[in-house]
């Protein structure tokens, strides 16, 4: 049986590479290590079909280095150590050309403990690492290896680019050059590819088998269409599809869209998408979207998930449904969500600041005889249950990370601590009474 298209047009050398011209065009980066035969650790980032595996199989074909793979999904630090043990032997071979290069697919699914089993390797030159990943790696990998491999992202390919894959498919595929196909129309191939050249070449694969041998393959929108509605893998749950379906989702509720929302979320229970998956997904939103604004929106989408986790699908359909249209009628709200980056944010440019005395634990006389503690003001000790003192670092004691939206919720929470932490001469709280 003969591997499907997409395996059989594999490019093997950099010439017959499609797409990615900012990488490997004359003169770009990927291209210089190429062609010099130096090359570097790094990290490919894009989405599914544009290229990652197939780019890492051509440069180490070019450059004649041994070629090991590995899959995060099936792969533990065990495995990461025999591959990392047989790389020091061939790097040790006088027969290689050049290093070693170490492919790992996935690579955000590695634990930390997995990627830490890396580093040793990858600093002192035993593999060259090539990691491709759909994920940022800026969340996925520890930073110790981000700071060894470059990130270089790779985009969906454009139309001219599924156009010249088109032409090669038909006139170069051993199957395909044989059948009499007329291109009519491109407009749908190339939506439904959406910029990934494996999921074209499996629609090309599909046409080609569902036309009698001595027919015409043709090829336009109405049967593009028409096959792939036929066709259950139509929607990929492990390609662009799913990442592009999901992200309508998401946006649409953010817009407060709840048509668009139904609609999406239909799609995805059409296609067989893992319902607790979609439900996880609307847990993010309500804390990241909606937040302040209605804090009964993470309530009812934690719920929602619980439910889902202990009743399944059909039934959940409805429980997602009826989430789905209570967030996208929500306010909306993201103002805990960029609270927390900007804290972050300062705790990466400041460090480790020191806790002020006055609020730091005091279990031993020692402690307290230093100062812990001393001078703390127990708020419930005050009317309203509040006093003003200092609760951050002295070098960011005016900081401020949270900044309220507009909605009522968060007005009347933000007239609150105006209240409190700027009150009249007269309020209860102020110095000036105390």
């Amino acid at each position: 049986m003969l591997p499907p298209l997409a395996e059989r047009l594999r490019p093997k050398s950099i010439d017959e590479y499609i797409g990615q011209s900012h990488l490997v065009a004359p003169g770009a980066i990927i291209r210089r290590m190429i062609d010099s035969g130096n090359v570097s650790s790094f990290i490919l980032w894009g989405p599914p079909g544009v290229g990652k595996t197939t780019l890492a199989k051509i440069i180490a074909n070019t450059t004649e280095s041994p070629f090991y793979t590995l899959s995060a999904v099936s792969a533990g630090v065990k495995e990461v150590r025999e591959v990392i043990e047989r790389c020091k032997a061939d790097a040790r071979s006088m027969f290689s050309k050049g290093r070693p290069i170490l492919f790992i697919d996935e690579i955000h699914r590695f634990s930390k403990s997995q990627q830490d089993s890396l580093l040793g390797a990858v600093e002192n030159g035993t593999v060259t690492l090539i990691g491709a990943t759909t994920e940022n790696p800026s969340f996925e990998v520890i930073r110790p290896l981000l700071s060894r491999a470059q990130v270089y992202t790779l985009r969906p390919l454009e139309a001219p680019e599924l156009q010249t894959l088109l032409d090669r498919a038909i006139n170069e595929d051993e199957i395909l050059k044989k059948r009499n196909v007329k291109v009519e129309e491109t407009t749908a191939l190339f939506r439904f590819s959406g910029g990934d050249a494996r999921k074209l070449l499996n629609i090309l694969d599909l046409l080609e088998q569902s036309t009698a041998f001595g027919q015409p393959m043709v090829i336009n929108d109405k049967i593009v269409t028409e096959r792939l509605q036929e066709n259950p893998a139509a929607y990929d749950k492990q390609g662009d599809m799913h990442y592009d379906i999901i992200s309508a989702f998401i946006k649409s509720i953010r817009g407060s869209d709840p048509d668009a929302g139904i609609y999406w979320l239909a799609r995805m229970i059409a296609g067989g998408e893992d319902p607790e998956f979609i439900a996880r997904r609307l847990v993010i939103l309500a804390a990241e979207d909606i937040g302040l604004a209605n804090p009964n929106a993470l309530l009812l989408a934690n719920t929602t998930y619980d439910v889902i986790h202990k009743i399944g699908m059909p039934e959940g359909r409805i429980p997602l449904a009826e989430c789905v249209i209570y967030l996208a009628t929500s306010p909306k709200s993201n103002s805990a969500y960029k609270a927390i980056d900007a804290a972050l944010a300062e705790v990466h440019r400041s460090g480790d600041l020191p806790v002020p005395l006055h609020i730091r634990n005091a279990p031993t006389s020692l402690m307290k005889k230093m100062g812990y503690g001393a001078d703390y003001k127990y708020a419930h000790d005050y009317p309203g249950n509040f006093v003003i003192q200092q609760f951050l670092p002295d070098t960011i004691k005016t900081a401020r990370f949270w900044n309220p939206c507009r909605n009522p919720a968060e007005d009347r929470a933000a007239l609150l601590q105006q209240q409190r932490w700027n009150p009249s001469p007269s309020s209860p709280t102020s110095p000036d009474n105390k």
